[in-house]
């Protein structure tokens, strides 16, 4: 479970190098971070060939003891759950291709448990090819997490590549954030989707091999019936460093926004471009703006240059909150997620925490939210955790526990009980 760095593996994704190879002598040092669309592309493939065809399927089958829990769906039996891909059982559209709402059961195979499902049908015109498709089936193939939507299954027939996922009832987290048709997020939703997404990011850094999923943003988070945040389009994600190494060196792909700085800059990989990329969702959830708005103000337009200034600035962080969570959260509550965006962002590598201190520091804001307590005295925030925080060897592993304490001092205006300075420690932190 969660070994995305084996020689299986390896074996499934050596035809997709070979092709991007190939790609990559005809197209230079062309780079996939799309401004223009704000949308993830990655190198094109030829998945039509029948040679091609051979290999994927025969991988396939040479892997199947991987992907035990995983279903080889027929085109047939993917036409019949969509009513031959009907329009009005479209779900949305991407960069991969179009996503189809279906329901699997009994009536289309034996055993079949009934299920929702969405399809997702690769465009073979589109900027998202083979490899892509291949690479979910890869990863999401042998990874299971509350917080990772599931693969149900896949179809590769011909040159038709489909995938089917568990059915998230209610989309993606962009559309509850930036649709104005929508009600707005409350703080304790947007708090539960961040430690959400978060467990998601930590789960897949600390796999026996760790996975950086490379294209974090709020369009891949997908919310089931409960706001549950599960990651989504692992098309671009790619197996961590080993051993000696301290990144992995790859073309620049992913989303203009959210990549990390130094990717962008260097094409070197690190866990690190995830954390950043999740400072930038994190600072979206608590602004409720969009990363990248060519219609705001010049020195708005991109959200962390002008917010992250004052993410660490008490007199000005609560005036970049999302007036319409108006008094839903704490002081306190408010200043613990803002430091941890602008640690997230920082622009030294070095300095953005662990994804599981994310999941730490997260964790105590899921209830503090319901108190009113207000800090006459602001807490030392997460300044000295991400200071003396152990640096991450190749494999990712952390050596060292630490606890950050709110300082006990902290002065309380509220009346409430249940606020008291005495409480235990705010944020834990390994």
């Amino acid at each position: 479970m969660g070994n995305c760095g084996t020689r299986e593996e390896a074996a499934v994704v050596s035809d997709a190098h070979h092709q991007v190879k190939q790609l990559q002598v005809i197209s230079g040092k062309h780079q996939g971070l799309d401004k223009k669309h704000s949308r993830s592309i990655s190198d094109l493939s030829d998945p039509s060939t029948p040679r091609n065809n051979l290999n994927v399927i025969e991988d396939l089958r040479n892997n199947s003891l991987l992907y035990t829990h995983v279903i080889a769906f027929t085109l047939f039996e993917l036409e019949t759950i969509t009513k031959s891909f009907r329009s009005d059982y479209i779900l949305g559209e991407g960069g991969f291709g179009t996503v189809y709402k279906g329901y699997i059961d009994e009536n289309v195979r034996v055993g079949l448990k009934s299920l929702p499902v969405a399809v997702k049908v690769l465009n073979k015109e589109g900027l998202q090819g083979h490899r892509e498709w291949l690479t979910e089936v890869n990863f999401l193939g042998q990874l299971r997490h509350p917080n990772l939507v599931k693969l149900i299954g896949y179809c590769c027939e011909d040159d038709h590549r489909l995938l089917v996922y568990e059915f998230m009832f209610r989309g993606s987290l962009e559309n509850h954030l930036f649709r104005k048709t929508s009600a707005p997020l409350s703080w304790p939703t947007r708090m539960m989707i961040a430690l959400g997404a978060a467990k998601g990011l930590a789960f897949l850094h600390n796999a026996e091999r760790p996975v950086i999923y490379r294209d974090f943003k709020t369009s891949n988070i997908l919310l089931d019936s409960d706001y549950t945040a599960k990651l989504s389009d692992f098309g671009l994600a790619k197996a961590g460093p080993q051993g000696d190494e301290t990144h992995v060196s790859t073309r620049v792909m992913g989303t203009y926004g959210y990549a990390a700085p130094e990717y962008v800059m260097t094409g070197h990989l690190t866990a690190r471009s995830d954390v950043y990329s999740f400072g930038v969702v994190l600072l979206e959830l608590l602004t409720g703006k969009k990363s990248v708005d060519k219609t705001r103000p010049s020195k708005e337009q991109s959200l962390v240059d002008w917010a992250r200034p004052k993410l660490n600035d008490k007199r000005k962080l609560l005036q970049i909150i999302d007036p319409r969570l108006e008094s839903q959260y704490s002081v306190r509550g408010a200043q613990k997620a803002c430091s941890l965006a602008y640690y997230c962002l920082s622009q030294n590598p070095k300095a953005r925490p662990l994804m599981s201190d994310v999941v730490e520091t997260l964790e105590p804001l899921q209830t503090s939210s319901s108190s009113s307590c207000s800090n006459e005295v602001v807490s030392s925030s997460i300044s000295p955790i991400i200071g003396r925080h152990h640096l991450l060897t190749g494999n990712y592993q952390m050596h060292h526990k630490f606890v950050q304490t709110v300082g006990a001092g902290a002065g309380c205006r509220s009346a409430n009980p249940n606020c008291s300075p005495g409480q235990p420690p705010a944020c834990r932190v390994r």
